[in-house]
């Protein structure tokens, strides 16, 4: 059977508590193809049972709802369903199971927190930001995981007192900190005018890039594992780069 959820914390333990006992249960929230002549369920988020749910299991692992986060904000498409298995094995074990790498569904789900957690890692070093007209910093990026907010309090915390959006344009949403107040909002597509240094400032940091390059002593392979090609499009001193 499967049980498709809202996407959200409580509507995945919504359908936690109504799948448990199916062995057969898929858990999601994107689209999937069904078996001909299987009936779907819909969980409606009940935030009360949600709430127990919860309660239940960080008796079990008071760091668990913090995986839950993560493994929820995982692009890959199977990642719901390691979440239900990993919760799973957490119920039935009534103790912490991070550490049972044996255990294929806890493999799975110590992987896909692992990867969101060097992908924000990495973020915090690769986002670039433009300069508005308006005195804004505007910095589109496309992460594989849905960590766009995440990234505020590391921003808000090195950029006080400048205004900043920070774009997914994968997900059209939007991390915006306005210089008092942080949200997230949905955001289509971003029209914006560069202040008249920006184009300057970026090509000084193109030239710095290319200066400091030592062509005898590349190492490309070694750099793409630094800095993956996938992340390049939005990086200033990569435009125009071989990939």
């Amino acid at each position: 059977m499967t049980y498709f959820f809202d996407g959200s914390i409580s509507g995945f333990l919504t359908a936690f508590l109504a799948a448990y006992h199916d062995e057969a249960a898929l858990v999601t929230s994107r689209r999937q193809q069904l078996i001909l002549g299987e009936a779907p369920v819909y969980i409606k988020t009940d935030e009360t049972r949600a709430a127990r749910a919860k309660a239940r299991l960080l008796c079990f692992d008071d760091g668990c709802m913090k995986d839950l986060n993560l493994l929820l904000r995982c692009g890959d498409d199977n990642s719901e369903q390691i979440a239900f298995s990993y919760f799973k094995k957490l119920a039935k074990s009534g103790k912490p199971v991070h550490n049972m790498l044996s255990d294929d569904a806890v493999f799975a789900a110590v992987e896909k927190i692992r990867r969101v957690g060097l992908e924000l890692h990495r973020f915090h070093g690769f986002i670039r930001f433009m300069e508005t007209a308006s005195g804004a910093l505007y910095a589109p990026f496309a992460p594989d995981h849905d960590i766009c907010d995440l990234l505020l309090p590391h921003f808000r915390a090195r950029l006080p007192r400048y205004p900043f959006v920070l774009h997914d344009i994968t997900r059209k949403k939007a991390a915006v900190y306005d210089g008092k107040n942080a949200f997230v909002a949905p955001l289509e597509q971003a029209e914006i005018v560069l202040s008249g240094n920006e184009n300057a400032w970026q090509a000084l940091f193109s030239r710095y890039y290319a200066a400091v390059n030592i062509p005898s002593r590349e190492r490309l392979k070694q750099m793409r594992g630094y800095l993956p090609v996938r992340y390049r499009r939005f990086m200033t001193e990569t435009h125009g780069e071989k990939k």
